[in-house]
């Protein structure tokens, strides 16, 4: 890493980064809408249409893996050997490979099919999130480097904030009452336009600034903490009890959303059409919550900072508003959603920037949100369950932040092995289907609380396990984003 202070962040090489982390979003928010779609078109119980989300996450852990494979049988780094940018653009390319089969798939009505494209495109974003993280770092001055990452992270949330949007409108149409039912031969276009933006993206990174190969970080800081000679990350368990955290993390905040519209559907009698604008306000609850985190990345006075705080969740929740108000949706449902941001705000400032602290008061709020979910009925309900996004907002780079603390110079590795545990999105979403199909949607969300009540043990252990190490959390910042 170079550390030369007067380096600049390079806007001409992030920008186009960026684009791909707006891909992500886009297409993990939008998969909750294709979940409705499919489960009417291909006459799917709850745990089956739940596949959709099993095959784009458990791509990422078989995009990993196969990425381990490959760099140990050529004994070298496989990003290293290829270079970022070939690297970033040959995930662009398989992700396009992807969105390719939607076509086929939707003339021969073939709900398989469908799903494997899905699981090629996800193929593609593992391969993009291993250059792409940390690539982000690199296009500036590394002490600003995991800021960049945090502002990428809320690019990807505005993906997540207008996929469902637009998505729907492709594929229900203009929003009139004559179109509820649709048909799965809409689903085309969206994916079509999605994998020439793909293509595109990848052109214009092979005529981009970005850098070619980057330097290896193989820094190593066995001498940081006495005793600590360690053969491999496994080998500490911040990150082996952070890996399960990730994989429950991942999963509660795709379960929450991807069973919302079943409920909303079944238990509320919304039409499948209707649901967009509240799957919307999920993702772009983790905007918000994201927006506050990255107030810490700008280099301002503490007295606008605390302004700051107060104004770029409000700024978030504004562009969500806006989204909505383009595709004309009634927005007098929402105004309420301003008030929870409050409570968000708050935990955030009792939080005080350390991350078990934060990961203890986000878990214990998120099981509260659920809890009131589940025992209520009505928008209470649904407000209550979109909140949770407000309180997963954090989380990964809490983890994250947690989990490669102290692991030295097997930092790369141990962050590998966290990209891996992504899968927890599918694993847990299905899970969730299947004990709604056992019980009822509403109750099946005990899942999500258990998902938390893990996260909050986590938060309290982890403490213990890094002081042992020597390591104080209150002078860690977080990391990350995804």
């Amino acid at each position: 890493m170079s550390t030369n202070y007067s380096k600049q962040t390079n806007w001409g090489q992030f920008v186009p980064l960026v684009t791909v982390f707006f891909f992500w979003g886009f297409v993990a928010a939008s998969n909750d809408i294709l979940i409705p779609v499919f489960k009417k078109a291909f006459d799917l119980t709850q745990s089956q249409s739940q596949l959709v989300s099993v095959a784009f996450y458990v791509a990422y852990t078989v995009g990993s893996l196969i990425y381990m494979v490959i760099s140990k049988s050529i004994k070298q780094d496989l990003v290293n050997k290829i270079g970022y940018k070939n690297g970033l653009i040959t995930g662009l390319l398989i992700s396009a490979a992807g969105t390719l089969l939607f076509y086929p798939a939707a003339n021969l009505g073939s709900f398989p099919l469908m799903i494997t494209g899905l699981f090629i495109l996800g193929l593609g974003f593992s391969l993009q999130q291993i250059v792409a993280n940390p690539l982000a770092i690199e296009v500036g001055p590394s002490e600003t480097g995991s800021q960049r990452l945090t502002m990428a992270g809320g690019i990807n949330n505005l993906g997540t904030t207008i996929g469902p949007l637009i998505v729907s409108f492709a594929i229900f149409g203009s929003a009139t009452a004559s179109n509820t039912e649709a048909s799965i031969e809409s689903v085309k276009i969206p994916y079509m336009v999605l994998g020439a933006a793909f293509v595109l993206v990848a052109i214009l990174l092979k005529f981009s600034s970005l850098p070619q190969i980057t330097p290896t970080i193989s820094e190593d800081t066995e001498d940081a903490v006495v005793g600590e000679h360690r053969s491999s990350a496994l080998k500490y368990p911040q990150l082996v009890m952070g890996m399960i955290a990730i994989f429950v993390y991942v999963g509660v905040e795709v379960s929450t959303a991807s069973n919302l519209p079943a409920y909303m559907e079944k238990s509320l009698g919304f039409a499948t059409k209707d649901i967009a604008p509240y799957v919307s306000l999920y993702w772009a609850s983790l905007m918000i919550g994201r927006w506050t985190g990255a107030v810490e990345a700008f280099d301002i006075s503490a007295g606008f900072k605390k302004i700051l705080r107060f104004l770029a969740p409000y700024l978030a929740f504004g562009v969500f508003l806006l989204v909505n108000a383009i595709a004309k949706h009634d927005l007098t449902h929402f105004y309420v959603y301003g008030v929870i941001i409050l409570v968000m705000i708050a935990c955030d400032i009792l939080s005080k920037g350390n991350p078990a602290r934060m990961l203890l008061i986000f878990s214990s709020m998120g099981i509260l949100a659920l809890l009131i979910g589940m025992l209520t009925s009505g928008m209470i309900s649904v407000y209550a369950f979109t909140s949770v996004g407000l309180f997963c907002s954090t989380l990964w780079p809490c983890i994250f932040a947690l989990a490669i603390n102290g692991l030295g110079k097997h930092t790369n590795q141990g962050s590998g092995y966290l990209i891996m545990m992504i899968m927890g999105g599918g694993i847990i979403s299905w899970l969730q289907g299947t004990l709604a199909d056992i019980t009822n949607i509403h109750f099946s969300y005990i899942v999500g609380i258990l998902c938390f009540a893990y996260l909050a043990f986590y938060a309290v252990k982890v403490s213990g396990i890094l002081k042992a190490q020597g390591i104080n959390l209150d002078q860690v910042k977080n990391e990350g984003g995804h």
